[in-house]
């Protein structure tokens, strides 16, 4: 029996503000796809820091609050024949920042749940996004999911 592995080597970040989700359109690889804040976790980086920084870096924006999603991005890497799979958080922006993207990215919009499910190019993202929308759009999430550590 053959297997293939299960890499767990980045997060994926869902940023809201005001009911809408901030989605990228990517440069580079999967180039003209749009997508949500993703990257990969450093050594000795927990994986809610990754999120963070990884928001921090291609947005420029900073959380107010940030929550584990309960619920993860996975997919089959073709390259690498393995099972990709990370945990997805939510960021949540309650002030005025200016998004300013990296470049990794070539323009940015906040979306709706209803356009994001248009514009982004995967099943797995679509299943996220719906899942975010009744979790964190449509109610406000439990408390047992905010990351309060910090630092």
């Amino acid at each position: 029996m053959n297997t293939i592995p299960v890499n767990c080597y980045g997060v994926a970040a869902i940023v809201i503000k005001e009911e809408r989700i901030l989605l990228l359109r990517r440069t580079g690889p999967l180039e003209g796809t749009w997508c949500y804040v993703a990257g990969k976790i450093e050594a000795s980086e927990k994986a809610w820091q990754a999120a963070l920084r990884e928001i921090k870096e291609e947005t420029g924006l900073t959380p107010s609050e940030l929550y584990s999603a309960d619920v993860q991005e996975q997919f089959y890497e073709i390259g690498r024949d393995s099972i990709w799979i990370a945990p997805v958080f939510v960021g949540y922006i309650f002030d005025e920042q200016e998004v300013k993207i990296n470049e990794e990215h070539d323009d940015y919009r906040w979306v709706t749940t209803g356009e994001a499910l248009q514009m982004l190019s995967f099943p797995g993202q679509r299943k996220i996004i719906k899942h975010i929308e009744e979790e964190f759009i449509k109610k406000k999430p439990t408390g047992w999911l905010l990351i309060k550590q910090r630092g």
